[in-house]
């Protein structure tokens, strides 16, 4: 958190986005409350909320979104301007954090960034720093809190977003001490511990003494430049691959396909309106052996096909008109809704039996939960119900007439996991 401009959102881009910090400048400002979720060491999930700091926003923040923001809060980063000048704002601001981390969240821990250090004149930084420092710690009180001076300029960013890392790791004592017996094994002078994802460091083993202290932070950057370079690689490849495929298609394929699109043009033919996932994996002409003409196809997040409810006026989607392409103007009779396992639209669905995640604030910042909550609930519903009989029992699917019922079980075998369950239910549900 902290007041719009100081910072918040480039930092956030270079440690966990790969941004350098020239392309920062080309960031808007973050508006309301930005999510995003960091995989650290296998298992470990950092769940990060960029708070946007107008002031609409953070008095929003202390009143209606109280609870939802600061409850069930492990650390609070806050961001001070070093040139800021509305600093006895800015401290207001700092303080009612704290009285709402007290309520929601007293175990939690502070952290707080003296930002834009490299626009203090050298041989005034560590004074300006200290007296920053002693101020926060007074006001902070009965919390304790633990100051970093940063800047995105050098590697003082990275030092201090180590360390927070380092203080939110539950096992980085054992992590340590078998970093101390390989650095044994091996006869390494020095032994670095990574995180693969933003290159921060971890932990280190040392065994000879290195003038350099801030060589940690160096290599960090070194290597997160190299990452940037070979993304951008990567993406000239991806691109490149498409281009020659768009390429053989129009040497090699192109004339046989012209000839399939002609015939289907004269004697159109289509015999279902196969609804599925827009997952890139699927690749439904292939493992249903179609050809040109044979299926008219509609995907979307997690193949879900809307309740007639929501066809109203202007705010009609896609899959009714399709529907009504397919199966009204071109007499189909078959429509079928085709999931697949793995599905990361119904593994975000299984998460959104969480009230807080899926709350009305939190569905305004995901286009996806949104989609989700609006189009799937009904699913979710019943897969409720049948996880209380631990999927023995079958479920009941009735449309709106009493003659349009049937029953399913789902996963009577008990072989997928709870998400490709959910997937089952919702697949019969559309």
């Amino acid at each position: 958190m902290g007041k719009s401009g100081s910072g918040k959102t480039s930092m956030r881009s270079i440690i966990f986005a790969n941004y350098i910090a020239r392309d920062t400048r080309r960031l808007g400002a973050t508006i309301d409350v930005e999510h995003s979720h960091v995989r650290f060491l296998g298992n470990l999930v950092l769940n990060l909320w960029d708070c946007g700091g107008q002031e609409a926003f953070m008095e929003n923040y202390f009143a209606s979104q109280r609870d939802n923001i600061f409850r069930n809060v492990e650390v609070l980063i806050y961001v001070f301007d070093v040139e800021s000048r509305e600093l006895d704002k800015d401290m207001h601001y700092y303080q009612s954090c704290l009285e709402a981390i007290l309520q929601n969240s007293p175990e939690a821990k502070i952290f707080c960034l003296v930002h834009k250090m490299d626009l203090v004149q050298e041989d005034q930084r560590d004074l300006i720093f200290r007296e920053r420092e002693e101020d926060l710690r007074r006001l902070s009180l009965p919390l304790e809190c633990t100051c970093f001076r940063t800047s995105i300029w050098d590697e003082t960013l990275y030092r201090a977003w180590s360390s927070i890392v380092y203080m939110l790791i539950p096992n980085v004592k054992e992590l340590e001490e078998s970093l101390k017996q390989f650095t044994n094994i091996i006869d390494a002078d020095e032994v670095l511990l990574f995180e693969r994802a933003t290159f921060l460091v971890i932990s280190y083993c040392q065994r000879q003494f290195h003038r350099d202290v801030h060589r940690f932070e160096k290599v960090s950057n070194i290597i997160k430049q190299f990452k940037l370079s070979c993304s951008k690689v990567s993406i000239e490849l991806t691109m490149d691959r498409i281009i020659k495929g768009i390429m053989k298609y129009r040497n090699c394929h192109r004339e046989g396909m012209v000839k399939q699109f002609q015939k289907v043009r004269d004697h159109p033919e289509p015999k279902a309106v196969f609804f599925t996932c827009m997952d890139s994996r699927m690749i439904p002409t292939r493992f249903t052996e179609t050809n040109v003409g044979d299926m008219f196809v509609v995907r979307n997040a997690g193949n879900l096909i809307p309740h007639s409810q929501h066809f109203v006026d202007e705010l009609t989607m896609c899959e009714p008109a399709a529907l009504e392409l397919g199966c009204v103007i071109n007499d189909i009779r078959h429509i079928i809704v085709c999931g697949h396992s793995d599905c990361k639209a119904m593994n975000l669905l299984y998460a959104l039996r969480d009230e807080e995640f899926a709350s009305k604030a939190n569905r305004r910042i995901s286009p996806l939960r949104a989609w989700l909550c609006a189009h799937a609930s009904s699913s979710l519903a019943k897969f409720q119900q049948l996880e209380i009989t631990g999927f023995r029992e079958p479920i009941l699917f009735q449309a709106e007439t009493p003659l349009r019922k049937f029953v399913a079980y789902i996963d009577p075998e008990n072989k997928f996991a709870i998400e490709d369950k959910l997937s089952q239910v919702s697949i019969n549900t559309d």
